[in-house]
This record gives C-alpha cells, structure tokens and sequence, in this order.
C-alpha cells in the first residue's frame, strides 16, 4: 500500500487594524468572512470572492455611540504630556514583577490573542507532522540503500520502485508542510493616516534610540535603605538585571510593522505593536493589552552608582561611599572613597490588571524623548476612541 498523508489545515485569520482620525478600527477574519469592530460598532461581512457578492450586516453597536469608552480617562481629562524632572529613586517596598501573563489581557484583545493560539497550535502540529515525515523518509531511503546493497533491490523491482515513490511523495510533503508553516501566522497589517504615521514613526524613531542606550536594566526589586545602619546617603536599595531592547517580532505573527520588544529579567517580555502589547511569556502563556489600559510613568532619578559609569550618562554630583547625616564623609572610615550620582532614566509600565515592570537607561535624554512621543501617540489613540466614525 502506498505512503499516503493527510492533514486539515485551518486558514488563520488575518487582522487589520485602521488607526485615523475617523477612529480606531479592528477588522479579523479571512477573505469572504470578517468581523469588523469599531466606534460605530460590530459588522458581519460576507461574500463570495472573486463574484463581486458581498453583504455586510451590523451586528451591535450604533453609528452614534462608541463601543467603549475607558472609564478610568474620560474626554475631557485626557492629561498633558508631563515635564521632565529630577528626582530621587522612587521607592517601592517589595519586588517589582508582573502577575502571570493569561491574567492581564484586556477584554478587547482576547480576539486577537485566539487568533494568535489557534495560530500557534497549528504550527506546533505541523511541527510535529515534519518531523514524523521526515523520519519516514530517511528510513525509506535506508531500506533502498540497504536493498541495492543486498541486491534484493535489482531482484525485486516492484519493490524499489514502491520505495522510491514513497520517498518522492514524502518530499513534497515535507515541502508542502513548510510551506504550511510559513503560512500559519497571524497576518497583522496596520494602516495609519498621514497624522498618525507621522506621530507613530516619531515613536518608532525614539525607541530605535532608546535601543542605543549603553546599559538597559530591569529594575527587579526596590527597598528602603537603613540610611544609619549601612552609613550610605542611598534611599533606596535597588536591585537591576541587565537587559537588551530590540527590533523584531513573534513566530506567531507576520507583520510590515515590526514590534518594539523590551526583554524582562523576570517575567514576559514586551512587545509593543501600534495599539496593544503583546506580553509574551511563552506560546500558551502571553497577554494582548490595550495602549488605552497602560500607565508610562517617567521620571530622572539620582542613583550612586559603584559600578562603572556608562558612556552615555551625566554625573551630577559625588557623595562618599560612608556619609554622616549632613552628608559628609565619615571619619571614621579610613579606605572612605567618593562615589558619583548620575541621572538615569526610568519607565514604569502599569496596569490594572496587573502589568507591573520598572526599567532604567542609562541615556536619560532618550528615556525623556521616547517618553513624551509614546504619550503623544497614546494621547492620541485615546482620542480617537471618543470620535464616532462617520459614513
């Protein structure tokens, strides 16, 4: 009997996101079935493809109300962009991690998230349909090597020949399942306005230099310092890890817009998309949250550092590696050495549902810029959550 091979493949939706002065617009599906969703509400779009056939049916909302509206922002509280400011380290008693990933998705972003799985499940089966085949095929060939060489191969033709089918086929299929691989991504496409594109590409822009910062860390835990005790001139007692910033994006999704990814020392990384974060801990552990759920806290804190000072960071002032009260050296400490203080920058990132990391950078003048471009943007979005769309 011949080697025969079998698989259903699910076509992965697509989404389409719509970012304009007529407002914010989500579109999921494939060709001929979609969902569209925005401030004018939900419609069901069929066709037939290639006929010219189409329906679209409303299936809730109204052309005068938005579909959601965050209560925690209404529109005339929408805040100013923030000044820079100098400070102290903020300081958090405890550690500072988010909750686990399945728990902080927005309610808006779980169809989004599905898309991802389902997308994540099929490629996982493919993979693991690869590498049934393949073994197939290398024991195929083995038996027809090994036939030639017993000579029973030259003696029983039908059999070879059955062999070198069964090997044929299963390099198209091995061809045809990556193709299947490739093809088994979430497409997500965004289409910006002039104004929104110009405003993304400034944030787009200041991340990339962000990405420039000699030293990135995840602030992992912040304590109250024993000013007497340790006879330090520290407030607080941080913990960092060293991290990386990039460009890039996930296996599961397919994108002209790459993500702008920050790695977490102790927990999910980021990555930001133009209107959600996808917090990726793993492939069945991750979250989608909304720009309009996220806090972006800035400030340029006074940190001693004892280690070495990056390249990209200003010293603004010295203290002594063991201080009296008033601030000056202690005495009583013969090996007393000075230490510089430098302002560094730090983002804190939070949510409602739980969402809670801290970053520092040693470039402040890049923490500040991308701040208030990632505010303008989010401004921005939010905004257009409470402009009705019009026909």
């Amino acid at each position: 009997m011949a080697w025969s091979f079998r698989k259903r493949i699910k076509i992965i939706p697509g989404i389409h996101l719509n970012i304009s002065k007529r407002g914010i617009s989500t579109t999921i599906g494939v060709r001929g079935a979609s969902v569209n969703l925005s401030s004018r509400g939900g419609y069901l779009n069929t066709g037939m493809p290639g006929t010219g056939i189409s329906n679209r049916q409303q299936i809730f909302g109204g052309t005068s109300t938005p579909i959601s509206q965050p209560a925690t922002l209404p529109k005339q509280q929408i805040p100013a962009l923030p000044k820079s400011s100098l400070q102290e380290i903020p300081v958090i008693r405890g550690n500072i991690f988010s909750l686990d990933a399945n728990q902080i998705t927005s309610n808006d972003m779980q169809g989004i998230k599905d898309a991802i799985l389902l997308a994540h499940q099929q490629r996982s089966e493919l993979a693991l349909d690869r590498i049934s085949v393949f073994l197939q095929w290398k024991r195929n060939e083995q038996r027809l090597s090994l036939s030639y060489w017993l000579i029973y191969g030259f003696l029983f033709k039908k059999l070879t020949l059955a062999l070198k089918a069964d090997i044929a086929l299963q390099k198209e299929t091995l061809a045809a399942i990556d193709e299947q691989l490739k093809s088994s991504t979430v497409e997500l496409d965004f289409n910006f306005d002039e104004e929104m594109l110009t405003k993304y590409q400034k944030l787009f822009n200041a991340f990339e230099q962000l990405c420039k910062s000699e030293k990135i860390w995840d602030v992992t835990s912040s304590y109250t310092n024993d000013r007497f005790t340790t006879r330090s001139s520290a407030t607080a007692v941080v913990s960092r890890l060293p991290v990386g910033f990039r460009i890039g994006e996930l296996a599961d999704i397919s994108s002209p817009t790459p993500a702008m990814i920050w790695q977490n020392a102790n927990g999910a990384d980021l990555y930001f998309y133009p209107n959600f974060i996808v917090v990726w801990n793993s492939k069945s552990q991750f979250a989608i949250v909304g720009y309009d759920e996220l806090d972006c806290n800035y400030n340029t804190s006074r940190f001693i550092e004892d280690e070495r000072v990056p390249s990209d960071t200003i010293i603004i002032d010295k203290t002594w590696n063991k201080v009296n009260k008033n601030g000056q050296p202690d005495l009583r400490f013969k090996d007393n050495y000075q230490i510089p203080i430098v302002a560094y920058g730090n983002i804190e990132l939070k949510t409602k549902m739980g969402l809670n990391e801290r970053y520092a950078f040693s470039n402040d003048q890049s923490t500040n810029n991308f701040n208030l471009a990632f505010l303008e943007y989010q401004i921005s979005l939010i905004k257009l959550d409470y402009v009705p769309a019009l026909n």
